[in-house]
């Protein structure tokens, strides 16, 4: 992972337009997903097979319980300028018509409904405490994390209930083990497969 830092430590107002605009103009290869995380624009390589295979089996299990006029987006733009973030989740769950409201290739994060993310060996610190936090200040109302690189083996944890930039754990296990997504889901997303991945 690369990284460049911006100096936006003058309050002027311009420093979270800087970011975005710098966010825009990197010319990172093909599949890489570029992310502004705590001001620092990073450029992460593509995800893996077992990455994506999880990602693609999470989607199917939310498209047969969001409304209609909901989507599901795997590189939708999620903004949080109070934490200098700008982050593309791996799933992203919000109402089409913000998206159409929004313009442009970014929403406030406090617009999705579900985030999801799913660690990769070269970003699970991020995903873990500087994204959630991140989610958790927007207001996101849930935020799924699979983390396929935890200390202790695999795992998945729902977190809810945001208060300031932390979540309370609403539910967690481990690969193999289901979990349950609160509402509006009411959903038990099994997670057996996530094991061949």
């Amino acid at each position: 992972m690369s990284a460049l830092t911006v100096d936006h430590s003058t309050a002027n107002g311009h420093e979270w337009d800087d970011l975005v605009r710098i966010w825009q103009e990197t010319d990172a290869p093909e599949g890489c997903k570029v992310e502004i995380i705590e001001g620092i624009v990073t450029v992460a390589p593509p995800p893996s097979n077992a990455h994506n295979d999880i990602a693609d089996l999470v989607q199917r299990a939310l498209y047969e319980v969001i409304p209609k006029d909901w989507g599901i987006y795997q590189t939708l733009g999620a903004a949080v300028p109070s934490r200098d973030g700008l982050y593309i989740p791996d799933l992203a769950v919000a109402p089409r018509q913000v998206l159409r409201d929004e313009g442009g290739n970014f929403v406030p994060a406090a617009a999705a409904e579900l985030i999801v993310e799913i660690t990769s060996k070269s970003n699970a610190t991020h995903d873990r405490i500087k994204k959630a936090a991140g989610y958790a200040q927007a207001s996101v109302p849930l935020y799924l994390l699979i983390d396929g690189w935890a200390p202790g083996g695999p795992t998945i944890t729902l977190y809810g209930e945001p208060q300031g930039d932390v979540y309370r754990v609403l539910d967690a296990g481990k690969f193999g083990e289901q979990i349950e997504l609160a509402e509006p889901f009411n959903l038990r997303l099994d997670t057996d497969e996530f094991l061949a991945s």
